[in-house]
């Protein structure tokens, strides 16, 4: 018998805090087991600053890697206050500017070799020493070289350990237990592919960058990012319409592309924003394709600017792929009461909802 495991199996928690810092806005979950291979939502939050709006250096990280941690901390114990969870272990994301992904392509061998070779590979990806980083792997799949032979891929992850650091004070500083810190692609790989084959584009618009993955075999096998994002959209219409920041951040939520005529003038100030992500995802699609000789076949949306009205018909039509919403609460056990309330925002809550998850495997 396992005793270790029997150790782990009494005294683990029995729910975890997902916990997703963005860049302008904190979004929190708690998850219990539930029933078969769900969970149950027992608490949800979201604190969303709209000063970047206003100020466009106004955010709570930065793809500087800076993160800014009184205002953090004094969020993070407002979301605490509100929402009072009966856990403080904490899995928390990385965002993708903070991390260094790519996939390597190495001689099969098992995990110890792998292990062990990884370090000299590193060297040769990260353009920081060695020294100042931490670096995980994950084996995603095999693939097979010109000569034929069988080679095995392998996605290389690393953080700079001084940004590590920042992320356990911060934690510790509110009284949470940072159990798990991993990166916002491999929380979106979890609760959205959850291991499905299909070659598939995740497109996840947040407020002030969009990052593009795409999965094939259940693992992510590449990672981009775009600047153009949520908080541009927003720009772009207060700026054409010379109207208040606010108001142009609820025409976009409520008519986006879908309005009437009579709006018109809305989708045509976002198309070319909207065009410059797309334009960002066709190059990386046909990247993938022409090396991995694979087609994609669907994409995912996921993020705040998900819900934007008319995004996903917009999306199927330029790239000629079927396109889906994200839909992380599928997953889960919830009172029927919510039902409103998250097919509304579910997609804003798919990192936090991976994250969580994360802390029962």
């Amino acid at each position: 018998m396992n005793f270790k495991s029997v150790f782990q199996n009494l005294f683990a928690p029995s729910s975890y805090l997902g916990i997703d810092i963005g860049t302008t806005s904190i979004k929190m979950v708690e998850l219990s087991r539930s029933v078969g291979f769900k969970f149950k939502l027992k608490n949800y939050g979201l604190l969303e600053s709209y000063g970047h709006l206003e100020r466009l250096n106004d955010a709570i990280q930065t793809s500087s890697l800076k993160i800014f941690e009184k205002e953090t901390i004094s969020l993070l114990n407002t979301l605490l206050e509100k929402t009072r969870p009966s856990t403080n272990k904490v899995v928390a994301s990385i965002p993708a500017f903070s991390s260094f992904v790519t996939l390597l392509n190495m001689p099969e061998m098992g995990d110890e070799e792998t292990a062990k070779s990884i370090p000299f590979q590193a060297r040769q990806y990260i353009p920081l020493p060695v020294e100042e980083v931490a670096i995980d792997w994950i084996k995603a799949g095999t693939i097979e070289d010109e000569k034929g032979n069988m080679r095995q891929q392998v996605l290389l992850i690393s953080v700079p350990k001084e940004q590590i650091k920042r992320y356990q004070e911060i934690f510790k500083a509110v009284g949470l237990d940072l159990v798990y810190l991993e990166t916002e692609g491999q929380a979106l790989t979890r609760v959205l592919i959850d291991g499905d084959p299909t070659p598939t584009l995740i497109v996840d618009v947040g407020s002030r960058s969009t990052s593009i993955m795409i999965t094939d075999g259940g693992n992510v096998k590449v990672i981009n990012q775009t600047d153009f994002a949520g908080g541009t959209l927003t720009q772009a219409l207060s700026g054409g319409l010379n109207i208040d920041i606010h108001r142009a951040e609820e025409l976009k939520k409520t008519v986006g592309l879908s309005g009437p005529a009579s709006e018109h003038e809305l989708s045509t100030l976002l198309l070319p924003y909207i065009d410059a992500i797309i334009g960002e995802v066709t190059r990386l699609r046909d990247r993938y394709e022409n090396e991995a000789k694979h087609k994609v076949e669907r994409v995912v949306l996921t993020g705040g600017t998900a819900g934007l009205a008319g995004i996903g018909k917009y999306f199927e039509e330029q790239l000629m792929l079927p396109v889906v919403k994200a839909n992380p609460f599928s997953k889960l056990d919830y009172p029927p009461e919510l039902e409103p309330m998250i097919s509304m925002l579910g997609s804003t809550f798919s990192v936090a909802i991976g994250l969580a998850i994360r802390g029962f495997s």
